[in-house]
């Protein structure tokens, strides 16, 4: 009877980690994200950050296609994709159904939002990062803002900018705050295994 329990312990604790693993598709960009990420933001990129980020956007779903018009594996809406299409020369074609355009965009949109923010830490940086990727560069700056006028520290996402709110619906906030969240803490775990993390180690 105590083998018994003790294998239903073991079942018990195996069970979570099977069914919190990284979507079989997935595997399929592995390499085109790996490779994207780092010759963008070099051999220290956050392939599992970005590989959570496609999770939460399309779940690796190339054809998605949101209710808003938001498109493909990076969940791209059209006036977003024009504009990085005259950014980059390698994103001229404006493809956001195509996996590789998409993940490269992906990427270079993250590190464009990441260079124009500062923060006390790497995650803080991020996690901001993630907001403007939702919800616009802008609301960053104005929740920013927001913050040093109420006393708290606007370079510190967590704790601080996290909980101020410059003028979104109350539906649109509890999603943006959800963002930074659900990446990072719920999905990047299933990726570790592609590359480095962020926010996990502090």
């Amino acid at each position: 009877m105590q083998i018994i329990r003790r294998l239903m312990f073991v079942v018990a604790l195996i069970c979570p980690l099977i069914t919190q693993a990284e979507p079989q598709v997935a595997k399929l960009y592995q390499r085109e994200l790996t490779r994207n990420s780092y010759a963008i933001g070099g051999l220290n990129a956050p392939v599992a950050l970005f590989a959570a980020q496609v999770h939460q956007e399309s779940q690796w779903n190339v054809t998605a296609l949101s209710h808003v018009g938001a498109q493909g594996l990076a969940q791209f809406m059209p006036q977003t994709a024009n504009w990085i299409a005259t950014q980059y020369p390698e994103l001229k074609t404006n493809q956001p159904f195509n996996p590789s355009w998409a993940l490269r965009a992906l990427v270079r949109y993250d590190y464009w939002l990441y260079q124009r923010i500062h923060a006390v830490t790497d995650c803080d940086r991020w996690a901001f990062a993630l907001s403007a990727y939702n919800g616009g560069l802008g609301w960053v700056q104005r929740d920013k803002r927001k913050a040093r006028i109420q006393g708290l520290d606007p370079m510190s996402y967590w704790h601080a900018v996290e909980s101020v709110n410059s003028g979104r619906s109350r539906a649109n906030f509890i999603e943006n705050r959800g963002y930074p969240k659900r990446i990072i803490y719920r999905w990047q775990p299933l990726y570790l295994h592609w590359g480095n993390s962020v926010c996990l180690d502090d």
